[in-house]
């Protein structure tokens, strides 16, 4: 099975123990550091907030179920975590949550000549996110995101 396939089958089986556990994906991340493959996983709830015990028990379970499945033919370095302050915003419910907050997004096109844009988000819809920058509003399309976290002071 080539990477991305085996990636999709990760996600896909973390996403349904998730859920049945009352929690969701964030991002997962995957990379090699000192020859070895590192899966780092970010998990929280719908409402929010999760513990470092969780953490560590989804970490175990997961490695559990990853190994039973044998997806992966290669040793690897689970990392499970929170999110924390500074998470990705990701799905549209982490982009309403942080309404008329400061956002600053990394584009993978460019609005405006810009690939990057700071601003508040004034509006959410299926589709896009709606960002008050200075006195204009611009229309951002989920799909033209590459990245996206609140700023924090």
């Amino acid at each position: 099975m080539a990477r991305p396939e085996i990636i999709e089958e990760i996600k896909n089986t973390i996403d349904s123990y998730l859920e049945a556990r009352q929690f969701y994906l964030v991002e997962m991340r995957h990379f090699y550091q000192a020859g070895n493959l590192v899966l780092r996983i970010l998990v929280d709830r719908p409402e929010g907030g999760i513990s470092v015990g969780e953490c560590a028990g989804l970490n175990r379970d997961i490695c559990s179920i990853l190994d039973e499945k044998d997806v992966l033919k290669e040793g690897y370095i689970l990392e499970v975590s929170s999110p924390g302050l500074d998470r990705p915003l990701v799905r549209k419910e982490d982009f309403l949550r942080c309404r008329n907050k400061e956002v600053r997004f990394f584009l993978n096109e460019p609005i405006n000549e810009k690939m990057e844009l700071q601003g508040k988000i004034s509006k959410v819809e299926d589709d896009a996110v709606y960002i008050a920058m200075q006195e204009e509003i611009f229309k951002v399309p989920l799909i033209r995101i590459l990245r996206a976290k609140q700023i924090v002071i």
